[in-house]
């Protein structure tokens, strides 16, 4: 079971969020308001996704940073109830993986969350096959694998 924390200023939003979380099977180990206390929450729980308003990411940009550098295997998902394309950008560029509408929608919640972790793996297979294909010694005769 995927392990998430949720960090936002709104205690409805968080509870909101919690809910939709836990009834799509995930495992929400903690829930804040600041981004100190989620700092800390992440290094007790050792989080795989990390949902985070846009508000507090706004406060403090290295949150993101920090986030990324001490649990680069997290997925982050930033919160908010409007985007645009320079904050989408801006927010990649810092280390988003993913993007949550307020009000919430679960299955559309869910189905963010699921595609996202489900794309992640993809590039990691295909980063890992990279590498193996790499060490392979050259000419080794073998036919790739049909699919």
């Amino acid at each position: 079971m995927l392990k998430a924390v949720i960090i936002d200023g709104s205690a409805i939003a968080r509870g909101l969020l919690n809910t939709v979380l836990l009834d799509g099977g995930y495992d929400v180990v903690g829930q804040t308001h600041t981004c100190a206390s989620g700092l800390a929450l992440l290094l007790k729980h050792n989080p795989h996704i990390v949902c985070i308003a846009r508000e507090q990411i706004e406060n403090g940009e290295d949150v993101v940073r920090e986030i990324k550098t001490n649990w680069p295997k997290a997925l982050i998902f930033m919160v908010s109830s409007e985007f645009d394309a320079a904050t989408i950008q801006a927010a990649h560029a810092m280390g988003v993986n993913g993007f949550i509408v307020k009000p919430f929608k679960a299955d559309t919640v869910l189905n963010t969350i699921r595609n996202t972790v489900i794309a992640m793996v993809k590039r990691q297979r295909a980063a890992l096959a990279k590498d193996a294909g790499a060490d392979a010694p050259e000419g080794d005769g073998g036919e790739p694998a049909a699919e």
